[in-house]
């Protein structure tokens, strides 16, 4: 079985209010991803028709503050689907009401992965790809995969070569003491 991206799609809009905010009035980054991660469980449970869990977020870059009054608008849409996970797109965009400025916050990647009703790993539907722009996220999607992969593996204890770092660290604010 297949599905559109478009079934699955989801967007929320919430009133940020100052119970969400930081000391200097700045939404906190905590209470943006608790809905970056709800919207994505939302997204993902409406494409596989399971209760899914997160099990990773790839990298959220914090790119303007939001504050206490402005609308944020979060859109999530599923980019690549595997036998059980998938990646879910957000974008996150804060509207300041009063002068109809919208200005791009962030946007990040979840992993998520469909549970059967014993918890086990679900099959997902795949991904029907009728455009440019899916094949790119989709593409995207599994280069990432493969970035993690080195990543992990290159810092892994029994891999990892202290003497390749030493000389890394001396340009930065860092201290050796072995």
């Amino acid at each position: 079985m297949f599905k559109h991206p478009k079934e699955s799609q989801v967007t929320i809009t919430e009133l940020m209010l100052p119970s969400h905010s930081n000391f200097s009035g700045k939404i906190h980054g905590g209470h943006i991803l608790n809905l970056m991660d709800q919207i994505a469980f939302a997204c993902a449970s409406k494409h596989s028709r399971h209760y899914c869990v997160t099990a990773s977020v790839n990298r959220v870059d914090f790119l303007n503050p939001i504050e206490v009054g402005e609308l944020v608008t979060l859109k999530a849409s599923v980019n690549y689907t595997g036998r059980t996970s998938m990646v879910v797109g957000l974008r996150v965009e804060a509207e300041n009401i009063q002068t109809g400025v919208v200005k791009h916050c962030n946007s990040s990647y979840f992993t998520m992965v469909a549970k059967d009703d014993n918890g086990k790993n679900a099959k997902v539907p795949g991904l029907i790809i009728d455009s440019v722009e899916s094949v790119r996220r989709f593409a995207r999607s599994i280069a990432r995969q493969e970035q993690a992969k080195k990543r992990s593996s290159k810092f892994k204890a029994s891999e990892f070569e202290l003497d390749d770092y030493l000389d890394i660290l001396k340009s930065q604010n860092a201290k050796v003491t072995l």
